[in-house]
């Protein structure tokens, strides 16, 4: 039995044990893996995640053209007037039509095989490798409403770039037997020359 005076058994026992923990160290976490969990992290993420990229039009710019720098002053009949409204509808000339028959509409307007007076006029123009040959005035005016969808303006776009590019393989291939990308880059602006990429595009506005 413990008595008063006496030293109790039970606080030599707790100090002990309190002294015994104080002196054992707190074991350290080992964060040398971290790093490399991180970056097998960062480099799951960069290839597993999809990224929004622009698209645009890649288009090599034509050699300066004063009649299509000032359209103002371009006779109606070299000019074809191309509308998109914010509903999306394409109207050549007024008539409402679709990508691929706008196509073919710039390259009958364009050609003008007929000379018809109500369609482009024509120039003549010494070219290389052809001589004198005639080159057609036109111009296709395109215009967009501000409401117009980015997706539709690009496939309108096309539709018109397509029509040139098939217009001078055509000449490529009367010519020299090849179409124009398989030419030498002299042949290849002859051609460019007598079938000059004519687009103005002018701001858009609202356009019923």
């Amino acid at each position: 039995m413990w008595v008063s005076g006496d030293r109790n058994p039970l606080c030599d026992f707790l100090i002990v044990k309190t002294k015994n923990m104080s002196k054992r160290k707190i074991p350290e976490v080992n964060a040398g893996s971290m790093a490399d969990i991180a970056f097998l992290l960062l480099i799951f993420f960069l290839v597993t995640t999809t990224m929004d990229v622009d698209s645009g039009i890649l288009r090599k710019l034509p050699a300066w053209n004063p009649d299509v720098q000032n359209p103002d002053k371009v006779k109606e009949r070299n000019v074809l007037p191309v509308l998109i409204n914010k509903q999306n509808q394409l109207a050549v000339n007024g008539e409402l039509m679709d990508a691929i028959a706008l196509t073919e509409e710039v390259k009958h307007f364009f050609l003008n095989p007929a000379n018809a007076e109500d369609l482009p006029e024509k120039r003549v123009v010494e070219v290389a490798f052809f001589g004198n040959v005639e080159v057609s005035k036109g111009v296709v005016s395109l215009q967009n409403d501000r409401g117009t969808e980015y997706g539709k303006y690009i496939e309108v776009q096309n539709a018109i770039v397509r029509a040139f590019d098939e217009m001078r393989d055509d000449v490529a291939v009367a010519k020299f037997g090849k179409k124009l990308n398989d030419l030498p880059e002299d042949k290849q602006d002859a051609v460019r020359e007598i079938i000059p990429l004519a687009i103005s595009e002018a701001e858009p506005k609202n356009i019923k």
